[in-house]
């Protein structure tokens, strides 16, 4: 349903490329630039965890190629060598697996994997298949493992050329996003707090988008910046274009800043588009949520 209403405005999609990294004769990413990571203002060496693609994690997930990096952590597309599927691994800094954030995300995972719900909601929220420790050369990485996700819906409103999500696509993101909210506030007890276009992911439904990532990450390298004999740090690869418009379901994920219980005091929220009560000081509760639902429309 999803994809045959917005064929048309999807049509226009398209990838557009990153500015060509500084690549010296080797291919390789000259020294004196910041690369991907390193570009962030507090970046330091010592608290990211040196992947390697080809690495196997957890003895199971062998690494295929880089997806991003955040500000606290990098991802990668992985493939599970005991059942061959593939998941997203994000791993965490060296000191932000004991932060606030990174708490109350698994605290949230855990509290509603322990619901007993059919809300049909819970469907459009991202799961947390698993974690785990990896031990760095400068201590311990917390690695959340997800199922794979295709664009953010502002990667997908900004791919388009009017910059601007259609009507019927529109429509299903919210019926989606407020069934999310539906089971988070009536079932869970739980608020998110911070709703945005970059918190709503799309499913992978056209699964060769994955096997083409693996095929072209090895016959194609992403530019990797070799640092010494521990270190290398990989340029990102995005996931290509579905097949015959095999768009995903709009997802809820990052629940970093979600709150468990009905009402809650202190700062939520980017100011700029913050509730009354939070700006005000007073008691919030989910009401706060759909504050910021009215906001991203």
């Amino acid at each position: 349903m999803f994809r045959l209403a917005q064929r048309a405005y999807l049509r226009g999609v398209s990838r557009c490329g990153k500015p060509p990294a500084r690549l010296l004769s080797s291919g390789r990413i000259d020294l004196r630039h910041p690369f991907e990571e390193e570009k962030l203002p507090w970046y330091a060496a010592d608290q990211f965890y040196p992947v390697r693609v080809g690495e196997i994690l957890d003895l199971k997930y062998k690494v295929l190629g880089k997806l991003g990096y955040g500000a606290h952590s990098t991802s990668w597309l992985c493939r599970n060598i005991r059942d061959a599927g593939f998941v997203t691994i994000k791993v965490c800094t060296r000191d932000i697996g004991q932060s606030g954030r990174v708490h109350r995300e698994l605290q949230f995972y855990e509290h509603v994997s322990s619901l007993d719900s059919k809300h049909h909601g819970q469907s459009f929220i991202r799961g947390l298949l698993a974690t785990f420790d990896i031990a760095g050369p400068n201590g311990q990485h917390l690695c959340l493992v997800h199922t794979p996700m295709h664009m953010t819906i502002q990667e997908l409103q900004y791919s388009n050329a009017s910059h601007r999500l259609n009507g019927p696509l529109l429509k299903w993101t919210l019926s989606n996003l407020l069934n999310a909210l539906s089971f988070l506030h009536d079932e869970a007890n739980v608020v998110h707090t911070d709703l945005s276009a970059t918190n709503i992911m799309l499913t992978v439904d056209d699964k060769s988008i994955l096997d083409n990532f693996e095929k072209a990450e090895a016959e194609n390298p992403s530019p990797k910046k070799i640092i010494d004999d521990v270190r290398i740090i990989y340029g990102s690869r995005k996931f290509g274009l579905p097949t015959d418009s095999l768009w995903g379901q709009p997802v809820l994920c990052d629940f970093g800043e979600a709150r468990i219980g009905k009402y809650h005091r202190g700062l939520i929220q980017p100011e700029l588009y913050r509730a009354p009560e939070v700006l005000f000081g007073m008691e919030w509760s989910s009401s706060a949520d759909i504050w910021n639902v009215a906001v991203l429309v």
